[in-house]
């Protein structure tokens, strides 16, 4: 039948532009490594050549030089893609494969013109026979390194159309009377042989998307499991950083501890007075409403004082959830002041605050408060050591645009040069005593809510620590 030939590479072009096209989804869904690229090359030439093996006979014979160039240079990228799962350079080959197909195409428009039709076969398929063998001898070496299934598969088609080369290229060669025949005049069972072999090419580009997709399931097959790894690191990281806070507000209420009781006992030693002299009226009978009332008011001044001290430590150091609401910086500053006031007046350290009231930020309040909390803590500790007879520490809250900008700044001795660019750093401290829980801890809270925390050095002596965090909406 006429255009038999022609019909049967037009139906492999489609068969093999069926699976270019089933492979496109694998890779949409990740970034293409090095083989993936070589082998649809390899799968897009030889559609191509098919293309032009079933219009030669119509179009112009030139398509045949153009066609076993494309074909043969999708056996030489196949060999690549054999290669590269090998594990082995390919990136010179890959240079040097356009003067390869350039020179091939040359000789054969060379042949065609000028010698027989066995001879442009034996050409052609000693060709492929070099090329297939390269093919083998890459895929037995991936296959010794990693057992696979396709690889399997992908060598006994290989093996298929080597054996069914030798073959056709015989038949051809033993065969004296089709000296001036072409392609299309073929006689049937060398053309037999060689649609034989071109099945096993198509078979081969299944059991290569075979292999891919092989790979993409055991790849997100890890992926799962990576994830769940990660999921179950970033528990235990959460986990450590609420650990880590439990310790660092531990190590605060110890540091605070001696001040705080200092200052309790003050009113609770009053109130103690106040309850002793109101029963000594009461017993005597000389208790009137005017001493009455000024013992009551003293009481009550007493017991707000305490009740005030506790709310602050409550709302530091008690665990709840952080349901994030609306505060006034303001406000945090002040619960956090009546904790350290009594070790400021202990130390004489003045406190200077130039504070903007109604600046609200969207946050868990103890957590914010407890980082105020640390840095004052770090400007007490640098005030005790510095020679300076001035001890102040300034707080200062201002509007930043879209944020709000609190700063502490002391006359201490200044964060040293060795620890400046690690500060904020797990672990770093420039104390003899503590962790490195602090400064760390305050990052990770600000950088939680978006914001950010760094630290500048104070002209004349001293450290400033500056956060930001957005305001509320």
């Amino acid at each position: 039948m006429k255009f038999a030939n022609e019909t049967l590479f037009l139906v492999f072009s489609l068969l093999l532009s069926g699976l270019f096209i089933s492979a496109i989804p694998y890779f949409r869904k990740r970034k293409l490594s090095n083989f993936n690229n070589i082998w649809l090359l390899a799968l897009g030439l030889n559609i191509f050549a098919f293309l032009c093996f079933a219009s030669a006979s119509t179009i112009s014979p030139f398509l045949l030089t153009i066609a076993n160039s494309s074909f043969v240079a999708g056996y030489f990228f196949l060999g690549l893609f054999a290669r590269a799962i090998n594990q082995r350079p390919t990136q010179f080959l890959s240079r040097l494969s356009p003067l390869l197909f350039i020179v091939f195409a040359c000789v054969f428009e060379y042949i065609r013109q000028s010698s027989t039709f066995q001879v442009r076969v034996f050409f052609v398929v000693s060709t492929l026979i070099v090329c297939l063998v390269w093919i083998l001898t890459e895929l037995y070496s991936a296959r010794k390194n990693k057992p696979h299934i396709q690889l399997d598969f992908l060598m006994f088609t290989t093996f298929a159309e080597l054996l069914l080369g030798v073959i056709r290229l015989w038949l051809v060669l033993s065969n004296t009377s089709i000296v001036n025949i072409n392609l299309y005049e073929e006689p049937f069972l060398s053309s037999l042989v060689r649609w034989l072999a071109v099945s096993f090419t198509v078979l081969s580009y299944v059991s290569i998307l075979g292999f891919w997709a092989e790979v993409l399931s055991q790849e997100n097959s890890k992926n799962i499991e990576d994830n769940i790894r990660i999921k179950s690191l970033l528990k235990e990281r959460e986990a450590l950083i609420a650990n880590l806070l439990k310790a660092n507000k531990t190590a605060a209420t110890g540091a605070l501890s001696a001040s705080i009781a200092h200052e309790l006992n003050q009113p609770l030693g009053a109130s103690s007075i106040n309850i002793q002299f109101l029963r000594r009226k009461l017993e005597g009978g000389l208790l009137n409403l005017e001493i009455g009332k000024e013992v009551l008011d003293a009481l009550e001044s007493d017991n707000k004082r305490v009740a005030t001290i506790v709310r602050s430590l409550r709302s530091i150091f008690t665990e709840h959830e952080s349901n994030l609401e609306e505060y006034d910086l303001a406000d945090l500053i002040a619960n956090v002041l009546e904790i350290v006031k009594p070790e400021l007046k202990a130390k004489r350290i003045q406190m200077q605050l130039s504070i903007d009231k109604g600046l609200l930020v969207k946050i868990s309040s103890n957590e914010i408060e407890q980082v105020i909390l640390n840095l004052l803590n770090n400007a007490i500790q640098s005030l005790e050591g510095a020679n300076s007879s001035l001890r102040s520490i300034v707080i200062v809250v201002k509007a930043d645009g879209d944020s709000v900008l609190l700063s502490i700044r002391d006359t201490g001795v200044g964060v040293p040069v060795e620890f400046k660019q690690n500060l904020f750093e797990l672990l770093s401290t420039t104390k003899q005593t503590g962790m490195g829980l602090g400064l760390w801890l305050c990052k990770h809270i600000v950088t939680r809510y978006k914001g950010s925390i760094w630290h500048e050095d104070v002209e004349g002596g001293g450290a400033q620590f500056h956060f930001r965090l957005p305001k509320a909406s």
